[in-house]
């Protein structure tokens, strides 16, 4: 089809494009070329790039900071950075609500909410996304009692394929919703949400040393032993630590810090050992075993703002996989991956994370109708340089299709259509909602096609 040009967009559009733009996402796994990239302020601009693109039957993809390490966020036809769109709508103290623009990213968020002494109840590990993206992905956090972030949501707004304008909550086009609280940006442009937050809340968070056997024994216990709990466990060892954090009413307090051992030996000193061991990697299980015994076997104590307790440095890029399993497989999951790397040739990185999250009514959500355990692996790519990680992904993509797993949206995944749509009791539901909001297929992109297209999209006993 014809490209689309600069001069061929009235003045408006034209001010906020940008012709043949790349794209790269944050760990540099991915990137595309796209024709047009836009940077909207105004659903009124986005509606009219939404028609611009149904013109030209041009495909639209929306992006935010690029953290998903995947090619979810690509597109070679038109695509659109909603950063600008970031503006606080309503609060509501008495109810603990809040409605923005989909563009405020959540270190915005945060910044906003403590201002009206609110917080919200859970998040991951970073804020530098967007609401947008942590919706459209069913981005988590951790705590038995607390579901993904799109749970918080309370009612949205979309622009769908026709620059049509749809408000959608549980009372209000209900199947909309149950589909576009995981969206994948597959259902339109999603431009405000409202959020069920709470009132502003310390939180004390613990970290200390075990062996991961002990915590894999006392399984029950350790996931509920604190409201917020995760485990990263150091393959090639039997060291892990575990994370526990409870709201409290104690003051802010900080140990204090060691720049030396945080930043020098945790960051620079690894990233430098992790480039050596490309040449040599037989010294990775010698490299995680210094690496614990001198960063990450001290305990920690920290008091402060929820929202500051809940970040972790993600330290450089890096290939992420990450699935969702039910809570009572996850020990014989995790035996089984001890078991994959001790016996093959390979030497993996550390950390595997381990988080917990509690079931939802989400259509796409790896959370639907379980209560998940994720189990998130890892290889670092020391200062941009590739590391081999193919052969460690199949094994542990087996190990978790065998225990009933369903992949993280965000991340890079081989499950097929059609295995997800044996994982997702309501996946055939989600696909008759896009057929009728984008049936030219609109916001579709190759992950799209790869992983929720059918052969022949047929509507579920549900939807009759």
């Amino acid at each position: 089809m014809p490209r689309v040009r600069l001069n061929q967009l009235d003045s408006e559009l034209r001010a906020i494009a940008t012709e043949e733009y790349t794209f790269q996402n944050w760990a540099k796994t991915f990137q595309c070329t796209c024709e047009i990239m836009f940077e909207p302020c105004s659903e009124k601009q986005l509606i009219k790039i939404v028609q611009l693109a149904q013109k030209h039957n041009k495909p639209i993809k929306v992006f935010g900071s690029g953290h998903s390490p995947s090619d979810l966020a690509c597109s070679r036809g038109f695509m659109i950075n909603i950063d600008k769109m970031n503006g606080l709508l309503r609060v509501d103290k008495q109810d603990s609500t809040i409605t923005v623009e989909a563009g405020m990213t959540l270190h915005q968020l945060h910044a906003t909410l403590q201002e009206h002494g609110l917080a919200m109840s859970n998040l991951g590990s970073i804020s530098d996304q967007t609401i947008a993206g942590v919706i459209s992905t069913a981005t988590h956090g951790t705590g038995a009692g607390f579901g993904c972030l799109s749970s918080m949501v309370l009612d949205m707004t979309l622009i769908t394929a026709n620059g049509e304008l749809i408000q959608c909550s549980p009372h209000e086009n209900p199947d909309l919703f149950s589909a576009a609280r995981c969206s994948l940006g597959a259902l339109g442009i999603i431009t405000r949400v409202s959020l069920q937050v709470e009132p502003a809340f310390h939180l004390e968070a613990i970290q200390r040393p075990y062996k991961f056997d002990h915590v894999l024994s006392d399984w029950d216990d350790v996931v509920h032993s604190a409201e917020h709990v995760r485990v990263w466990w150091y393959p090639h060892t039997n060291d892990c630590v575990v994370w526990r954090a409870n709201r409290t009413e104690k003051p802010i307090q900080h140990e204090a810090s060691n720049w030396l051992m945080e930043r020098g030996v945790g960051v620079h000193l690894y990233q430098f050992m992790l480039n050596a061991a490309r040449y040599r990697p037989s010294v990775i299980p010698s490299i995680t075993r210094f690496m614990f015994d001198k960063v990450h076997q001290r305990p920690t104590h920290v008091v402060d703002e929820s929202y500051k307790v809940f970040m972790f440095d993600c330290l450089f890029p890096q290939y992420v996989n990450e699935w969702a399993i039910p809570w009572e497989n996850s020990p014989q999951a995790l035996k089984d991956l001890d078991e994959f790397i001790n016996t093959s040739e390979l030497k993996v990185h550390f950390p595997v994370e381990i988080r917990f999250v509690d079931e939802d009514d989400i259509w796409l959500s790896p959370s639907y109708k379980t209560k998940t355990c994720y189990i998130g692996v890892i290889m670092y790519r020391p200062y941009g340089n590739p590391v081999p990680y193919k052969k460690y992904w199949k094994a542990y993509e087996d190990i978790m299709r065998k225990h009933g797993g369903r992949p993280h949206w965000a991340k890079a995944h081989g499950q097929s259509a059609e295995q997800l749509n044996a994982s997702y009791p309501r996946f055939r539901d989600f696909l008759n909602v896009r057929e009728k909001v984008d049936p030219q297929g609109m916001f579709l992109n190759d992950y799209l096609k790869r992983h929720i297209l059918l052969e022949k999209p047929l509507q579920s006993a549900a939807m009759l």
